[in-house]
């Protein structure tokens, strides 16, 4: 067995796939000649500094790019690619990419995806079918062809869904958007530069942060706690770093559950007043609360962008998603929205204004709150006496492991076992030191409760059993 070390410090990207491209650099230039055995995954975790999860994935993507290849008992070795065996692909690597992290020897098909919180099927495809139908009849016209008008009425939608309490966004402020992560996107792009800097918290939402470096900014992370973002620290980090932006879930905080109190989130805008950062913030989880809640667009109006959607509350697939945005700055997000998705296509964008302005998605949006509750009761028997924080409205859990696990372990052994968690390096923007030995349970996808049920049962029985429950393929 070799005693390569890989050198991650050069390249771009996550630092699975930079291992998984030094894996295959490493093999062209013949430091890894064929045959070769790869280090064990654990071992080589700990001496390169990252999570076991890290170099799963990494060999993983290896296995796809049918470099090396898993046996069960022996490990991982590095293949000869000049053989024709080499370039016929297993079942593995034929597997869809959020699959694919599960090793070649993987005793369990995968059978419960627990790593996503789109809205539950509570018979909603029945109404979007509906919906379609109409909408193909009355405006056949229209979706042959590019969108080259807003509707008022789409507006109006943006302007329903976004309202909380006594905030009301105005209509003209609105802009849709292909979900909320296109929305996003889009007022990044609108007020930022490349080279320009973007503030997340130590734990978020992720897939901004590596959107946004493939856009050329760069993120920079503050402190948050059980309250949310850290309002001291997020000074610390504007004084040092000067960020243009910050990105932030002040209503259910997406791992963490958090709601920011009223008194956090004025120090907040104090501290963005102060050194003139825009205001991001996702409202995507809080849209599923049954009580009102304290917008920071209510409290910074010329700076905040409030962005939502229908995916977690209505239907994923439908993209519907808007962005109220600060007076006069719709036009500029309007037109970055066009340039980084190619604009909105009409179907969904009607689609998800009809769904809004004739009250099937408030009311399908009260469905699923209930169906959430009931799953998300399920969870507090099934792991009662855990440490985890859980929300009757919202469709995840941010689990503490208990003694000995580790995060990147766990989520392998639970896919061992057929269920699909994540991690919490999958809510980290940038490399930090700070472990939480935690993992997000979503439990939206499973179609019936019986399966949700299994799935925590399996869950439950892992953590149960420690490290007897774990065996290394590596």
């Amino acid at each position: 067995m070799t005693n390569w070390l890989p050198d991650l410090s050069k390249g771009n990207g996550p630092l699975y796939l930079r291992l998984a491209d030094q894996i295959e650099t490493d093999i062209g230039e013949g430091t890894l000649p064929p045959g070769e055995k790869l280090p064990p995954q654990r071992n080589l975790a700990f001496d390169i500094g990252v999570t076991i999860g890290t170099v799963t994935r990494a060999y993983a993507v290896a296995r796809e790019r049918g470099l090396v290849s898993g046996e069960v008992g022996r490990g991982t070795y590095v293949l000869d690619r000049h053989l024709e065996g080499a370039r016929t692909p297993s079942a593995a690597q034929q597997m869809p990419e959020r699959l694919s992290v599960i090793p070649e020897a993987t005793p369990v098909a995968i059978k419960l995806r627990m790593d996503t919180t789109s809205a539950p099927e509570i018979g909603q495809s029945a109404i979007i079918r509906n919906l379609l139908n109409q909408i193909t009849q009355k405006h056949s016209d229209k979706i042959g062809d590019y969108t080259r008008n807003w509707p008022q009425e789409w507006r109006e939608a943006g302007r329903k869904w976004l309202t909380s309490g006594d905030w009301k966004p105005d209509a003209q402020s609105i802009v849709p958007t292909t979900g909320v992560h296109a929305a996003i996107m889009a007022v990044i792009a609108a007020v930022t530069a490349p080279g320009d800097k973007i503030a997340f918290e130590q734990l978020t939402y992720a897939s901004i942060s590596r959107s946004a470096n493939l856009m050329g900014r760069r993120s920079v992370v503050f402190a948050n706690d059980g309250e949310g973002a850290d309002a001291e620290d997020f000074e610390r980090l504007c004084a040092q770093q000067h960020p243009k932006l910050v990105f932030l879930m002040p209503a259910l905080q997406n791992p963490t559950l958090s709601v920011i109190p009223v008194e956090r989130l004025k120090a907040i805008v104090e501290v963005a007043r102060k050194y003139n950062v825009w205001l991001i913030e996702d409202a995507i989880y809080a849209t599923l609360l049954e009580h009102r809640y304290t917008t920071l667009a209510s409290l910074a109006p010329e700076r905040t962008f409030h962005v939502g959607g229908l995916s977690k509350a209505v239907a994923a697939g439908v993209r519907g998603g808007w962005a109220a945005c600060p007076a006069h700055m719709a036009p500029r997000v309007q037109t970055a929205h066009k340039m980084i998705t190619g604009g909105l296509p009409f179907m969904l964008a009607e689609l998800a204004a009809e769904m809004v302005n004739t009250g099937h998605a408030e009311a399908i949006r009260a469905d699923v709150r209930r169906e959430i509750a009931e799953r998300e009761a399920i969870a507090r028997r099934v792991f009662h006496g855990l440490d985890f924080n859980s929300h009757r409205n919202i469709p995840y859990l941010w689990m503490k492991l208990p003694e000995p696990w580790l995060s990147g372990t766990f989520k392998q052994v639970a896919a061992n076992e057929g269920v699909l968690i994540d991690d919490e390096d999958e809510y980290k923007p940038a490399r930090a030191e700070k472990v939480f030995h935690r993992i997000r349970v979503g439990f939206s996808m499973p179609s019936r409760r019986d399966q949700v049920a299994s799935g925590f049962g399996t869950l439950r029985r892992l953590l149960d059993h420690g490290n007897a429950g774990y065996d290394s393929y590596g």
